[in-house]
């Protein structure tokens, strides 16, 4: 044979054994023996095998995740209370069981329990006799082909959860009279005879640190952390003590408005809550933060306090602000039954000057229905946060059964009264002209009244979002009242009470209740404008029924035409339900009336509707029909926009 020849054959044969040993695949690994969904998230997520699913696997690359698996899963259950567990593999080609490895055993030696995902700073304790019993955990088998498909089956017997015996927890130093701290000292868990659950532990421990720094407790240090597991006897010993130090107080709060200043920072620093040398608190630092935000001014807002640069445990606080758009144009297409199309423009500007005055303009602009408005606002923070506001509105209606003209011009000062409450005072001028188009007159005749009068308003709101509320209650009061008519001589005074709930049932289901009243004091209701009668029907009133349809009524050449009344009642019953994604339905019932007298003529409509939880708020379309006519029309009503 010549040489050549003689080399390759060489050459071949070496390539031949080199080759790497026939793959394996695990397609599937089952975790069986385990009821707490946590529990088994856990493991697998510890498991190396299960990051090898669908792969090529050499044998001996498979004989080492087997061998691994035991002990990541043992670790795996530690941080649930499980520290004996028994743990058996047993891989299974599609023809069946291949191979199984039992793991009766516990291990010993006191180590730094590694809990895997969910890690604690806990030692083990070995007080009996099964310490050291280690077995090897290696499958065994051969594989027989190549491109084996293998599911891997691990069958946990957790056995009794290890239970807190000792236990030790407190804060020393005069931290350990702030409430807030003791509170969280009372939340911890697990505490004395409960499953030692090293989740809840590190929650706790976090939470008891949390609340020491946002009472300025800076230099309080975890002096004692351990847990010391003993599983002769199945018990723990836990021992946590802090030591609080000296609370820190509050310092100067110091602006710093990037890239150049746009705004007087004696103008901000009105909005500060706090005084130099109150104890620290970062609800103070949050309300402070809240107050910016409400101002529109900004488009970032970071409050955060120094206690790294404080002198005698006194910590400035450090607000960075950057500058939001100074301008803000809208637009916008509008159709409604009763006005027809329209559009919409207007201009904001969020600040005119250093001194933080805002300007607004908005057109309104439809077939039927036409407004124009005018606002100027100033900051009125030195005594609670608040703006004076001055507006001036013009308003035509023009439709087949009434003519109207309005102009009104407001002066009003606001002022967060509370995290939860806003008031405004204000005073009205109003100057109305109105007329009915009657069969029985068709010519207009028209009306005119002009009202001087006071306002006072209280919005209170306590939800958890603004947006779409899931707990919590909105109610607003308005009370009003002056003289002015058509002669001057015309009198009336008017309260007006609105309220919202809303309950939570689970993350995807809520109920909502509603309910308004209304009452005015006047010698006839008619003598006032239409502007300042009670309606009801609509889209946030009664659905069912048309928009202000629900009360008494003149008969017009457009047909009926609901006047108002000087009583409002209505109420409202609505459960929502979200499916997969950001859709949902919802079923509501409605009642309510616009009246003269005591007695009011209610009005029911029952509905169905759609929502959708759009990028720009919520959305909601329904159906109704009113249940005091059987002839009525199913009506549909839009709405776009926060709950409150």
């Amino acid at each position: 044979m010549p040489l050549s020849s003689s080399r390759l054959l060489i050459a071949i044969a070496c390539l031949i054994a080199s080759t790497p040993a026939f793959a394996i695949k695990v397609t599937q690994v089952k975790i069986v023996g385990l009821h707490d969904p946590a529990v088994e998230a856990n493991v697998r997520s510890a498991l190396s095998l299960q990051d090898e699913l669908d792969r090529d696997l050499r044998p001996r690359r498979l004989a080492y995740l087997l061998r691994t698996a035991n002990d990541e899963a043992r670790t795996a259950l530690e941080p649930f209370g499980y520290y004996t567990p028994t743990i058996t593999i047993q891989r299974s080609d599609r023809n069946g069981i291949a191979s199984t490895a039992n793991e009766d055993a516990d291990e010993g030696g006191a180590d730094d329990v590694a809990s895997g995902n969910a890690k604690s700073d806990s030692t083990l304790r070995e007080d009996d006799d099964s310490a050291g019993d280690q077995p090897d955990p290696a499958a065994k088998g051969t594989i027989r082909s190549r491109g084996d498909a293998l599911t891997v089956t691990i069958t946990i017997e957790p056995g009794p959860p290890v239970r807190v015996r000792g236990f030790d927890l407190g804060v020393d130093g005069a931290g350990n009279t702030d409430p807030t701290v003791t509170a969280a000292l009372a939340q911890f868990q697990p505490r004395a005879g409960e499953v030692l659950n090293h989740v809840l532990y590190e929650d706790g421990k976090a939470r008891i640190s949390r609340a020491l720094s946002a009472h300025g407790w800076f230099d309080a240090s975890l002096d004692e952390h351990r847990v010391e597991v003993t599983r002769a006897t199945q018990s723990a010993d836990l021992r946590l003590r802090w030591n609080s130090g000296q609370r820190y107080t509050l310092g100067e709060a110091r602006f710093n408005q990037t890239p150049t200043p746009f705004l007087r920072d004696d103008l901000l620093r009105k909005l500060v809550p706090w005084q130099v040398g109150e104890d620290y608190d970062d609800a103070e630092l949050e309300r402070l933060r809240r107050s910016l935000v409400a101002l529109d001014y900004f488009a970032l807002v970071d409050v955060q306090a120094q206690p790294d640069q404080a002198s005698d445990h006194r910590t400035p606080v450090a607000v960075e602000l950057t500058p939001a758009k100074r301008s803000i144009y809208t637009l916008g297409l509008s159709y409604g039954t009763l006005d027809g199309p329209g559009i919409s423009a207007g201009v904001e500007r969020r600040y005119l000057n250093s001194r933080g005055h805002k300007a607004l303009a908005q057109v309104d602009w439809a077939r039927l229905r036409k407004a124009a408005t005018l606002q100027y606002r100033i900051p009125a923070f030195a005594w609670l946060d608040g703006w004076y506001t001055a507006s001036l509105q013009a308003s035509d209606e023009q439709t087949d059964y009434v003519n109207s003209r309005r102009l009104e011009f407001v002066a009003s000062r606001s002022g967060q009264y509370s995290e939860h409450l806003n008031l405004v005072a204000s005073l009205h001028l109003l100057r109305e002209r109105w007329a009915y188009r009657s069969l029985l007159n068709p010519l207009l005749n028209y009306r005119y009244a002009s009202f001087l009068y006071p306002a006072l308003q209280a919005d209170y709101i306590d939800v958890d979002d603004r947006m779409a509320p899931r707990r919590g209650f909105g109610a607003s009061a308005i009370l009003r009242g002056g003289q002015g008519g058509s002669d001057g001589h015309a009198s009336f005074a008017q309260l007006y009470l609105s309220a919202q709930w809303f309950h939570g049932f689970d993350a995807d289901s809520r109920l909502i209740v509603r309910g308004e009243f209304g009452h005015t004091f006047t010698r006839d209701v008619l003598d006032l404008p239409p502007s300042l009668r009670f309606y009801a029907g609509g889209d946030r009133s009664v659905r069912g029924y048309g928009w202000h349809e629900i009360g008494p009524r003149i008969v017009t050449s457009g047909g009926d035409y609901f006047t108002g009344a000087p009583n409002l009642l209505t109420a409202s019953l609505e459960y929502e339900r979200y499916f997969d994604g950001p859709w949902g339905a919802a079923v509501f019932v409605d009642s309510g009336s616009a009246f003269d007298g005591r007695r009011p003529d209610m009005h029911t409509g029952i509905g169905i509707g759609l929502r959708w939880r759009s990028p720009v708020g919520p959305v909601r379309i329904d159906l109704a029909h009113g249940l005091n006519d059987p002839d009525s029309p199913v009506t549909l009503h839009l709405n776009i926009g926060a709950d409150l």
